[in-house]
């Protein structure tokens, strides 16, 4: 598979793991109708830094993003700020990115991919993100969104003609710019627009189901460096069904053939689900089938019927003067933002890749538009989506007051809720104290509910679901299979520093949760190591530890 090289690469293709997670902390005076929020988040602050505050509360669960970043038209004026630890890219920060910048197209790639990084892991498996762009990056960005989310999960390039007015720019009017989508896995849904779309189909001539190998025919995908994606089946050799299909196990059972992907090339290669994946869909999607020289692959199979989509896009209400005509019915007849998305666009998207119950996100939110889509659909369909939104500030030296997510995001959503009538309303966020070891020893402490789910994510790389059950006054935080986790904490740094895992803690916890390993995340531990290891309790210290297991 290609790759694509550009300065800085080396240094940021992993840079969202070093971003300190951060808290997000309510601005009450700025919430709206937040007892009707359901869900509903604004997230004033730096887009990164809010996407990786989100992942212990969202990870694996966006059903549908939808971003519009800059373009790097060289017109934007946008300004590289990631604080990244690098001389080369240090000297960048603060710098507007404009059209004889000879670096502005890496500096827009070393913007991007920690974000899309983290966007992917806030998507649910069956997940999709849909990224607007136009000709500057969009080769670039197609070929990092093939690393990132592996180029078997393109689904689409979709053209939207955004202007029909042909102005004489260059021998060509640009009158389109695109939407890039990618699913997380093959196991991504969608739906039908319309019931008139042209059906296609391609059926295995014997079984008259669609069949998909599940190995991943991609070399670039290997043991290496997707070893999770890397494990066996079990087939059973005898009594196929009548279309051929042999049932399969991801237990070992006796006579029944170990599989594993077939090499390619002389390399391991790997499946394209994960083994969770392929447990839920066990013998109801996934069937072994014999191949002609013998050996048993393991493949997908699906009933037709689906629809073929339409990938060029011509509406007139998906055109950008209509978002500009939407956003002035707003303010009073004012501009107040360059090139808003217009609603039916986005609606579009969410029809296509979102459910009634579906997370939405949306981290360069700009007027708002994917919130008020959201809103707008759950009124037509009596849906329960939910939006999570993001957008900073954009103030400067300049312009010290200038505040976007407040002034325009905010209040768009909030004229939008009064003008259509909308049964909705949300909770509006800044971005807090990051988690890390040298802003607690300053004393910058989180709520015990903040650091709770944080140190959850971090022991488990799950959500915490039972956020109810978090006790403070037992230092518990919550169970996960068969551990149970603690935190010994509070939110006063002079009680922090005496407080440990002693003796009377360690076997109170012991009732509390017999037969269970205990995980225990405390400043300090007055146990020797004898006693942790014959009670099944496991001590991480906080704040050094807790940091270093992160890494």
């Amino acid at each position: 598979m290609p790759t694509l090289q550009f300065k800085g690469k080396n240094i940021i293709w992993n840079h969202h793991l070093a971003v300190p997670f951060h808290t997000l902390d309510e601005v009450l005076e700025l919430h709206y109708q937040p007892e009707k929020a359901n869900g509903n988040m604004i997230i004033e602050g730096d887009n990164l830094i809010a996407l990786k505050a989100l992942l212990p509360q969202f990870a694996g669960k966006v059903k549908c993003i939808y971003i519009d970043p800059p373009y790097n038209t060289g017109n934007e004026d946008w300004v590289y700020n990631d604080k990244v630890n690098s001389p080369l890219i240090n000297d960048w920060i603060g710098k507007q990115v404009g059209l004889d910048d000879l670096t502005r197209h890496d500096k827009w790639l070393c913007m991007m991919v920690p974000r899309i990084k983290i966007l992917r892991d806030l998507l649910a498996d069956d997940g999709v993100i849909c990224v607007s762009i136009d000709d500057n990056e969009m080769q670039s960005l197609r070929i990092i969104m093939n690393e990132i989310f592996g180029e078997e999960n393109f689904i689409a390039s979709i053209t939207v003609e955004n202007d029909s007015r042909t102005r004489q720019y260059d021998a060509i009017g640009i009158t389109h710019e695109y939407i890039i989508v990618y699913s997380k896995t093959e196991t991504f849904s969608y739906n039908s627009l319309t019931d008139d779309n042209k059906k296609f189909q391609y059926e295995d001539s014997e079984s008259g189901f669609d069949i998909y190998e599940l190995r991943n025919r991609n070399v670039s995908f290997n043991i290496d460096n997707r070893p999770n994606l890397y494990y066996p089946f079990w087939v059973n050799p005898n009594n196929p069904d009548k279309n051929g299909f042999y049932e399969i196990s991801l237990e070992e059972k006796k006579e029944w053939i170990k599989t594993y992907p077939q090499e390619s090339q002389g390399i391991k290669t790997v499946w394209r689900w994960g083994k969770d994946t392929a447990l839920k869909n066990l013998n109801t999607l996934l069937f072994a089938r014999k191949h002609s020289d013998g050996f048993f692959q393991i493949i997908k199979k699906y009933r037709g019927n689906t629809y073929s989509l339409n990938s060029v896009w011509i509406d007139k209400e998906i055109k950008t003067d209509k978002g500009t005509l939407e956003i002035k019915g707003l303010f009073d007849n004012k501009k107040i933002f360059d090139f808003p998305k217009p609603v039916a666009l986005v609606k579009r998207l969410l029809k296509i890749f979102s459910n009634e119950n579906s997370l939405i996100l949306d981290s360069f939110s700009g007027s708002g538009t994917t919130i008020h889509a959201v809103m707008e659909l759950n009124k037509e369909d009596g849906g329960n989506r939910k939006c999570i939104m993001v957008q900073m500030s954009e103030n400067s030296e300049a312009e010290p007051d200038k505040n976007i997510c407040k002034d325009i995001t905010r209040e768009r959503v909030k004229r939008a809720i009064d003008k259509y009538g909308y049964d909705s309303g949300f909770k509006y966020y800044r971005l807090g104290i990051p988690l890390d070891a040298e802003t607690m020893l300053a004393g910058q402490l989180p709520t015990y509910n903040q650091f709770a789910k944080y140190v959850y994510y971090l022991c488990t790389g799950e959500n915490l679901v039972a956020e109810d059950k978090i006790n403070e006054a037992d230092f518990y935080v919550g169970e996960y299979g068969k551990q149970a986790i603690y935190l010994v904490y509070k939110q006063d740094y002079e009680t922090l520093t005496r407080l440990a895992l002693n003796l009377t803690l360690a076997e109170k916890i012991k009732t509390q949760q017999p037969g269970k390993k205990r995980i225990v995340y405390a400043p300090s531990c007055f146990l020797d190591e004898e006693y942790l290891t014959d009670n099944q309790i496991e001590y991480v210290g906080i704040p050094y530890n807790l940091f270093l297991r992160n890494q």
